[in-house]
């Protein structure tokens, strides 16, 4: 079985697993993309994961205008679609937000955290393949979780207890990438991801080198000052670029 297909059958497994489970006010919403939107995020597994990685990048979860919309991680619509070579129907979450609905590639919003990441990443290799040569990104988690305002609830805020059978859910599958990629540089975006990426690294024996990048998002001060020029510089210090 190729690489590609392996990995979907783990995002399958990671899907069933977590089916079904039920969490407490204040979270009113749960999506997940990996379902609604899964077309297109088995294009992007099967163009650009078919190959070992010399470097994973992991993002935490989806942000409401990006994967929520695309199926694809930090999935700024115009990178996906324009960058990546990747546009496919998206279906509904049920029950949907009204304030946080999913229109697909159809969205006219912006996921700020997509366009930074996914911005560097062009502006290096202007061309997807010649990025996806040698590096990979992938998020944790695939839920997202809204409360009735639509306010996101990230996973590091829920109840231990709720997020256990998640986490136990999403180390099997981030297990899976680390055995099937085989990356020589893990890199969290942000400490959140790292922290996972740690965890399970040791647990699954990878040998990876484990570092992390400042995450993009708007709500970090220190991302909205010069994020590209931080995160180019930390991926320097980490032997992942060189210049």
């Amino acid at each position: 079985m190729s690489i590609s297909r392996e990995l979907l059958k783990a995002t399958d497994q990671l899907v069933s697993r977590l089916r079904g489970l039920r969490f407490a006010d204040p979270v009113s919403h749960v999506y997940n993309p990996l379902e609604y939107a899964r077309a297109s995020h088995e294009l992007y597994v099967s163009r650009f994961g078919n190959t070992k990685k010399r470097v994973l990048f992991l993002g935490m979860n989806p942000g409401p205008w990006g994967m929520a919309q695309t199926g694809v991680p930090f999935g700024e619509i115009a990178a996906v679609r324009d960058w990546m070579g990747i546009s496919a129907p998206v279906g509904k979450p049920s029950p949907e937000h009204p304030k946080r609905p999913i229109l697909g590639f159809a969205c006219d919003k912006s996921e700020v955290s997509g366009r930074r990441l996914w911005g560097l990443f062009a502006e290096r290799f202007p061309k997807a393949e010649d990025f996806f040569a040698e590096h990979y990104v992938v998020n944790y988690c695939p839920l997202v979780w809204m409360e009735a305002s639509s306010r996101n609830r990230t996973p590091d805020k829920l109840p231990a207890a709720e997020m256990a059978p998640v986490e136990t859910a999403c180390d099997a599958y981030l297990g899976e990438h680390l055995r099937l990629l085989q990356p020589e540089v893990v890199v969290g975006v942000g400490g959140f991801a790292e922290a996972c990426l740690a965890r399970v690294a040791q647990s699954t024996g990878s040998g990876a080198r484990t570092g992390r990048v400042l995450h993009p998002s708007p709500a970090s001060p220190a991302a909205n000052r010069d994020w590209a020029g931080t995160a180019a510089r930390q991926l320097r210090e980490l032997g992942v670029w060189n210049g």
